[in-house]
């Protein structure tokens, strides 16, 4: 192999290479420019950069770059910044990778924490709003770098929509907390997150937290009796109306399986990844339930969905209960709102504990005192609780009588 002709004659070279020299070079080996830098010419014919150096007591060789790329100026620039950092008991070859390694902008990182994060969303709705609830943030920093991102630009970002729309801005701030994290997790940033602490800062949020339209429990009859001769499609009567008397989420009822139902036991389980609290549902299924199921057996055309589409292959639409209410003229309500219905019939004509009630919701108990003590989903209580529901729900308005339970 070539040795530069300064490292010959016993001395150590300095700047022994010249631009002319190191294109007229054309013999592979190794030729020493000094300090520690190298040009490498291999039997090819390409020429490279290398600077040998002593890193924490250990002899390493990094590499700089090809000639094509890293000029003699460059190289020589490059090598003395490393044997600097190698000299104040530093790691260079660190410093090169994180050099080399590219800072993604806001948007980039926003793109990678939301498909990280989909894995774990229950459904495509979320999914799209956890990336379209950041266009405002977006649109005014997505393009900076994010080891860029101060809390200078988060606040401009916010304060558009903290008090117009606080609950959806407090949903921003907590996914720019998140990808924040993740980027200093990374390695893309270091120091504190910018987006912890903004609420010290930003005005408070007065706005109350809006309910559903809910409809009076003294009414359901009279709805149910209306639902039940409106124009809506077969399909969509059965399906609002076991959504009623189940108590249920609107999403749970239209992505429900005939694999779910279980007509022996009277029973409807809904697995966990279906749940808003990641929790596998028993629903006690009441002899109107039961009836509602055997109509839309009949309707369900061998669909694996309870309430199919047209199609067959696919659910009810997530809006055909608005449409619903809409022909019914009834704007002022949500099908979300029935599970408040029951939750007030519950609490004022029945004596059933509080945590019948609200299992029969499938809500979590906030109290872990006394979540402690309930092991079990109270699962023949709450089948009591919604057989005196069904029979409340579908009667005719003026039998409604009193019940306690």
């Amino acid at each position: 192999m070539n040795e530069g002709t300064e490292t010959a004659r016993g001395r150590h070279p300095h700047k022994a290479l010249s631009a002319r020299k190191v294109a007229a070079i054309t013999d592979s080996g190794r030729y020493a420019d000094g300090g520690g830098l190298y040009l490498f010419v291999s039997p090819a014919g390409s020429k490279s950069w290398v600077l040998r150096t002593v890193v924490q007591g250990k002899r390493c060789d990094i590499g700089i770059g090809s000639l094509s790329l890293v000029t003699l100026a460059e190289a020589r620039d490059q090598a003395h910044n490393l044997r600097k950092v190698a000299r104040d008991g530093g790691d260079p070859l660190a410093l090169r990778r994180d050099q080399r390694r590219t800072v993604p902008t806001f948007a980039d990182a926003a793109s990678q924490v939301h498909a990280v994060q989909a894995s774990g969303f229950r459904n495509d709705k979320h999914k799209k709003q956890w990336l379209s609830s950041l266009t405002t943030v977006l649109s005014q920093c997505g393009s900076k770098r994010v080891d860029a991102i101060g809390s200078a630009d988060l606040l401009a970002a916010l304060m558009p929509i903290w008090l117009s729309k606080p609950e959806t801005a407090r949903r921003v701030l907590q996914r720019l907390k998140t990808i924040l994290e993740w980027s200093k997790a990374q390695g893309f940033r270091t120091g504190d997150n910018p987006a912890v602490g903004l609420t010290r800062v930003l005005p408070r949020q007065r706005e109350a937290r809006a309910h559903h339209a809910a409809l009076p429990y003294q009414a359901l009859p009279g709805f149910v009796q209306a639902l039940r001769t409106s124009d809506a499609g077969e399909a969509v009567k059965l399906a609002f109306e076991f959504t009623i008397l189940c108590g249920a989420r609107t999403s749970e009822v239209l992505n429900a399986t005939w694999s779910e139902i279980d007509v022996a036991t009277k029973t409807w389980t809904i697995p966990a990844n279906r749940m808003k609290a990641g929790v596998t549902h028993r629903v006690p299924l009441t002899p109107r339930c039961l009836k509602i199921l055997e109509a839309a057996k009949a309707v369900s055309d061998r669909s694996q969905f309870v309430f199919p589409g047209r199609r067959g292959d696919k659910p009810l639409s997530n809006m055909v209960f608005l449409m619903a209410l809409r022909r019914m003229g009834r704007r002022d309500l949500t099908a979300h709102g029935f599970r408040s219905t029951f939750r007030d019939w519950a609490a004022e004509r029945t004596n059933q504990p509080r945590a019948v009630c609200e299992a029969a919701l499938a809500h979590s108990l906030k109290d872990k005192t006394e979540a402690a003590y309930h092991r079990t989903d109270l699962f023949e209580k709450r089948r009591e609780l919604m057989n005196l529901w069904s029979k409340f729900a579908t009667a005719k308005p003026g039998d409604v009588v009193a019940l306690r339970a």
